[in-house]
């Protein structure tokens, strides 16, 4: 009964070792786990911005004019991986250049319209040179680029 008795638990040695080793387990697993959903979230807003962009696209084929609103388009208002509306400009618009995202050059991006996602902090400039603007999702050089603004 007694050797019975001594091995019932565990020492407190043995509790410490088993909580440290978790607490390692969890210092590696929870930081990549939160890079791996940046990057999931980063590739969804690119592929969001890709299938609107395509319907911008087809309605544009069929009006002869690019919408006013992804709504026009109907599109209704779709949300970013981070649960904002995307951003779209159509630059047929009465003033949108000056809205527009612009390069290092503060040249536009694009010619016939702006998409982008305000990406993590749902903040942005129109330049993408802008600290606020790095993290955005855009599309640029007429949907020859869709990606991180920091990348273009």
């Amino acid at each position: 009964m007694r050797a019975w008795a001594r091995l019932r638990g565990f020492t407190v040695v043995e509790l410490a070792v088993a909580i440290g080793i978790l607490g390692v387990l969890m210092a590696i697993a929870v930081p990549a786990y939160q890079d791996y959903r940046a990057r999931a979230r980063n590739y969804q807003a690119r592929s969001d911005i890709a299938i609107i962009a395509a319907g911008v696209d087809r309605y544009q084929q069929d009006s002869h004019a690019y919408p006013l609103t992804l709504a026009e388009a109907g599109l209704g208002t779709p949300l970013d991986p981070w649960g904002r509306p995307y951003q779209y400009l159509s630059m047929s618009d009465r003033g949108a250049r000056g809205h527009a995202r612009k390069d290092h050059s503060l040249v536009p991006i694009n010619t016939d319209f702006d998409l982008y996602s305000m990406g993590p902090d749902g903040r942005s400039a129109p330049p993408l040179t802008a600290q606020m603007s790095r993290d955005d999702i855009v599309r640029a050089n007429n949907g020859a680029y869709i990606g991180p603004a920091s990348e273009y």
